[in-house]
């Protein structure tokens, strides 16, 4: 898909002003330049970074409360979703804070490099750690997780190490639904579940309560 037609795609749907843009274009221009000698995105995708990453990782900017205070981005990457919706709350002017959560030292350089860039410093905070070899308690209220375990790793992940969350948004593709499924028979879950908007095969869900049967 033409850029242009990515952009504006991604224009129409989030309704992000001009300076947000630029500042998806800086986003771009360092990440295809860091992907050279990173591993961030499939260079399959590096042509189509609007619509497989911007917009796939904005889409959960409509289902943030005001009221929520701090976002958790389980093995952030190259920035997605969590910096993506950093960039989004500080458009809508939502007062939330986003941590990302980054076992890789060099990918940590790469968000502290373009979070700098982009002048977000005060909304969002990188933290280099494997939270599978280091466990972390959590006590944020929010979390999204993209590209990052199977569900199954991520439920238990909350379960033993989080308290007092309201909500966990997963990206789950083509195998989404049978994984739910194979969850249910372990775990009480009650969840919202939603369309993608960039791919019918797959789903984003909202979990609002988890609990072990």
């Amino acid at each position: 898909m033409d850029k242009t037609i990515q952009i504006d795609t991604f224009s129409r749907f989030t309704q992000v002003s001009r300076e947000t843009i630029t500042s998806l274009k800086k986003y771009e221009n360092m990440l295809i330049e860091a992907n050279k000698s990173l591993n961030l995105v499939g260079n399959s995708t590096i042509k189509e970074i609007w619509s497989r990453h911007f917009l796939d990782s904005v889409q959960v900017i409509d289902f943030i409360d005001k009221s929520d205070k701090i976002l958790v981005d389980l093995g952030s990457g190259a920035g997605f979703p969590g910096l993506v919706l950093a960039i989004a709350s500080k458009d809508r002017k939502i007062p939330l804070k986003i941590k990302l959560i980054e076992k890789s030292p060099k990918k940590v350089e790469f968000l502290e490099n373009l979070i700098d860039k982009l002048k977000l410093n005060s909304y969002v905070e990188v933290i280099n750690q494997n939270i599978f070899e280091k466990p972390k308690k959590f006590t944020e209220d929010v979390f999204v997780a993209r590209a990052f375990k199977p569900l199954k790793i991520i439920l238990q992940l909350i379960h033993n190490n989080a308290e007092n969350w309201k909500k966990i948004f997963i990206f789950l593709g083509k195998t989404g639904k049978k994984e739910l499924l194979q969850a249910s028979k372990i775990w009480d879950i009650e969840y919202k579940q939603r369309v993608s908007v960039t791919s019918n095969d797959s789903i984003v869900i909202e979990i609002n309560r988890l609990k072990k049967k």
